[in-house]
C-alpha cells in the first residue's frame, strides 16, 4: 500500500505571480543550482498559453541518506521529476535511480487571503517486499523536507523578483 502525504505552503504573492515563478526557467535553474544537489539540471522546459511541462534532475549525496535507503542503493540518489501544469494545477511524477520506486503528485495553487496557497498531495510507492513500506515513509519525509526548502526558496525569490 503506497504512503500518502500532503504538504502546504503559503506565499504573499497572488496566484498568477506564484504560478509564473514556479514555471520560470531562470527561477528553476537557480533553485536547482542552490538546492538540487549533485548533477542537478533542468532537463526540459516548455511553456505555452496552455501551461508548462518541466523535467528536472536532482541529486542527494549517499552520505546524507538514511541507512535504510543506503542499504538498497549503490551510490548517490538521483531523482528525475516531471511536472505538467495546466492552469494552476499540475500532475507530476518522480522516479529514483536504482530503486523500484515512484512518487506521483498533484500540485494546486489557490488564493488564500491576499496571497496564495500551494497544496501538494503525493503518493510514494516502493515495490520491495517486506521493507517497501519503511522506505516509503523515509522517502515521504525526505520529499517533505525538499518541498519545504523549495517553498522557502520560492518565497525569497518572489520577495526579490516580483
Amino acid at each position: 500500500m503506497p504512503s500518502r502525504f500532503e504538504h502546504r505552503a503559503s506565499f504573499a504573492a497572488p496566484v498568477d505571480t506564484v504560478y509564473a515563478t514556479l514555471v520560470d526557467k531562470a527561477f528553476l535553474t537557480a533553485r536547482l543550482n542552490d538546492l538540487g544537489g549533485k548533477g542537478a539540471a533542468l532537463l526540459d522546459h516548455r511553456t505555452s498559453d496552455n501551461g508548462a511541462e518541466l523535467r528536472l534532475r536532482q541529486g542527494v549525496d549517499a552520505q546524507r541518506l538514511p541507512s535504510a535507503v543506503r542499504s538498497i542503493l549503490s551510490g548517490d540518489l538521483i531523482v528525475e521529476r516531471e511536472e505538467r501544469w495546466r492552469g494552476h494545477e499540475a500532475d507530476g511524477r518522480a522516479t529514483i535511480n536504482g530503486v523500484p520506486a515512484e512518487i506521483r503528485f498533484r500540485d494546486r495553487l489557490a488564493p488564500k487571503g491576499d496571497g496564495t496557497e500551494l497544496t501538494v498531495a503525493a503518493e510514494v510507492r516502493v515495490s520491495i517486499p517486506l521493507i517497501g513500506g519503511k522506505i516509503e515513509k523515509v522517502v515521504a519525509e525526505q520529499v517533505t523536507r525538499l518541498l519545504e526548502a523549495e517553498a522557502e526558496y520560492a518565497e525569497k525569490w518572489l520577495a526579490e523578483h516580483a
